[in-house]
């Protein structure tokens, strides 16, 4: 089945209770069982609830897996999979990759004798192969980064790193299923902060992990149920709606960001727009090679940290605030915000930089609504 289809219907079948078309909102922490271990298929919701396996065999099927797991949020299900890792198993990690991330493994991996290293987008199709020589048990991507959206060729990156025995993590947040499919492209296991687009109207926080790999989908159960750290039936069922209109919403978030971007480019208060659609990005014929399309995040550099600042204070429509994905814009400063906890680390992003989220409003309006701001917050 298409996409739009898989959205609507996998996993979603009528109730059979009730003949219910929308998935109920099973809200019980138990079920009663028959008998001693003789059950429907459920016993304890943090084991298993029937609203999360709706959501997780519709979000599995999105990217082409047999195997999918919702936890209670993006940063959940990323601690989770770091379970997998045995005492001392090093982690190697794109530089460029969201700032809670970062802190999940130079604050609590690091301190616990997990090795991270990290390597940026240019670097890695050069140094991936010598630097995989360290024995290493994840390699952790983004495609698009978050914030400076570099593109990393995940099929190349995946060969090598399974060569040298490592399994590849890839978090596919900015680009959901509709434009990219990791696992497709020989990643391990494929990772979403459903808070985004998935969810895609800034009222829920979720994450999930999906693998085709079948040891691996045993062992991520069995950390889903021990850590306990699980989707709850309601905010499963905001994102199994969200799904619905994905395919949709990302058409025109797409065509949001093309305005935008254009609009951005014209400006002389914008030294430089960091957007893979661009032909002049660097990874600019990867993403076309491997996305359907490039996205709805978009960032650019002012011309000082303080430009920057005023910038992201002038705006309207884009709401200064921090997340993205949602049906409306924001704004934010990350070396301030959603990367503050990078600053002054190898990975902290310039203080220049400006992050967008292109919502659905018209083109013209935000376009009109950013060069408000850039004629107000001056150079």
């Amino acid at each position: 089945m298409d996409f739009e289809t898989l959205a609507i219907h996998a996993g979603q079948a009528p109730d059979p209770a009730t003949g219910a078309v929308t998935v109920p909102i099973y809200a019980t922490s138990t079920f009663a069982q028959e008998a001693v271990g003789r059950h429907r298929g459920y016993e304890y919701s943090r084991t298993g609830n029937p609203t999360r396996r709706a959501l997780e065999t519709c979000l599995a099927a999105l990217e082409d897996a047999p195997h999918g797991f919702a936890f209670a949020s993006g940063m959940a299900a990323a601690a989770t999979v770091t379970e997998l890792l045995a005492p001392g198993d090093r982690i190697l990690a794109i530089s460029d990759a969201y700032g809670g991330t970062h802190r999940l493994f130079r604050q609590v991996l690091e301190p616990r004798g997990h090795p991270v290293d990290t390597i940026s987008c240019e670097a890695l199709p050069i140094e991936l192969a010598q630097r995989l020589e360290t024995p290493t048990r994840l390699l952790w991507l983004e495609s698009p980064t978050n914030p400076l959206l570099g593109i990393v060729d995940i099929a190349a990156a995946s060969a090598v790193a399974h060569a040298a025995g490592a399994l590849v993590v890839v978090d596919n947040t900015f680009a959901t299923p509709f434009l990219q499919r990791p696992l497709l492209l020989g990643a391990d296991l494929v990772l979403h902060s459903t808070t985004k687009y998935l969810g895609g109207h800034s009222d829920v926080v979720g994450g999930f992990v999906a693998t085709r790999n079948p040891a691996l989908a045993e062992r991520l159960g069995f950390l889903q149920n021990a850590l306990g750290a699980v989707a709850g039936p309601f905010d499963s069922w905001l994102v199994l709606r969200g799904l619905k209109t994905l395919a949709v919403r990302m058409r025109q978030h797409c065509a949001n960001a093309g305005e935008v971007v254009a609009a951005l480019r014209a400006r002389p208060e914008v030294e430089a727009v960091l957007y893979p659609g661009l032909p002049s990005h660097p990874g600019h014929a990867v993403a076309a090679r491997q996305m359907a399309d490039f996205g709805a995040m978009v960032a650019f550099r002012a011309r000082s940290e303080a430009a920057a600042l005023r910038i992201v204070a002038a705006t309207r429509l884009f709401t200064l605030a921090e997340s993205l994905g949602g049906v409306e814009s924001l704004i934010e400063h990350p070396l301030r915000m959603t990367h503050a906890s990078t600053a002054g680390s190898q990975e902290a992003v310039p203080g220049t930089l400006v992050r967008l989220s292109v919502g659905l409003e018209t083109g013209r309006d935000l376009v009109a609504d950013l060069n408000r701001a850039l004629d107000a917050a001056g150079s």
